[in-house]
């Protein structure tokens, strides 16, 4: 059981935005997409979500996901995507609410509410959506994929996260938070995949780490392992070094000007 992408290739008409690209992500673990801009991370994300034409394969609990019933899916795993814009004044609730529509949880009471009491914004369940702040926002949209993959595992086998810069919006004590959901999700038996803009987040909390540029990966294992400095530096095009403090192994990023 695990979430399995082979010789995956995307076009935007003629241009190639993903080249024979693979994955193997395992439930238990979070495993984290990282690299530039237009390097093909969110690209990734919507093919392996079924939502792009794609070459290649993309199976999910071995469910091949070019054939698998919509509702088989909705039931297996919870997406975040990037961005999301409601044109109508729903409640806070009523958001996660559908979550429970889409996924598994629709038949238990109090879901909604439990998924919203782990992002932290119980006390605004009955706010309009459109009155929050874009950090709240998004903790809000957390919280409807929670509800809608509610156990980490099921009877179909291991259920998963797949966020798209999950944390983009958030200060630091909410990206904390959110990492330790993901954390907890895995721990519990689910697969977490997330996109990430920051580095040193999925160096602290990641059990893999992807690193893509020009729409293929370019090197992929534990953070200790594929953050290097040559890794790094060759997929962003520009000079960056890897430290490791003292007390421990978690490496961090520094940037370092080029010319120096």
């Amino acid at each position: 059981m695990s979430l399995l992408v082979k010789d995956l290739s995307v076009r935007y008409g003629r241009k190639r935005v993903l080249d024979a690209l693979g994955l193997d992500a395992q439930p238990g673990h979070i495993t984290a997409i990282v690299g530039p801009n237009v390097s093909g991370k969110s690209t990734l994300i919507k093919a392996v979500c079924g939502d792009l034409p794609y070459d290649g394969s993309i199976r999910l609990n071995g469910l091949d996901i070019s054939r698998a019933e919509p509702w088989r899916l909705a039931a297996l795993r919870g997406v975040l995507p990037q961005a999301a814009v409601l044109a109508f004044p729903f409640h806070v609730i009523e958001v996660v609410r559908i979550g429970l529509q889409a996924g598994s949880g629709a038949e238990h009471d109090g879901r909604a509410e439990t998924a919203l009491a782990r992002v932290g914004l119980l006390g605004d369940a009955h706010r309009y959506y459109q009155e929050l702040s874009g950090g709240e926002q998004q903790r809000v949209q957390l919280a409807r994929v929670l509800a809608q993959v509610c156990e980490p595992v099921s009877d179909q086998g291991p259920r998963w996260l797949i966020l798209d810069e999950p944390v983009s919006s958030l200060d630091v004590a909410h990206q904390m938070q959110v990492m330790d959901i993901a954390r907890d999700f895995a721990v519990n038996g689910g697969g977490v995949l997330a996109v990430m803009h920051d580095l040193n987040l999925p160096a602290l909390y990641a059990d893999q780490m992807v690193v893509m540029s020009k729409g293929t990966g370019r090197a992929a294992g534990a953070p200790q392992d594929v953050m290097t400095d040559a890794v790094v530096s060759e997929a962003y095009g520009c000079a960056l070094r890897v430290s490791t403090p003292p007390a421990g192994a978690i490496p961090y990023i520094l940037p370092h000007a080029a010319t120096s």
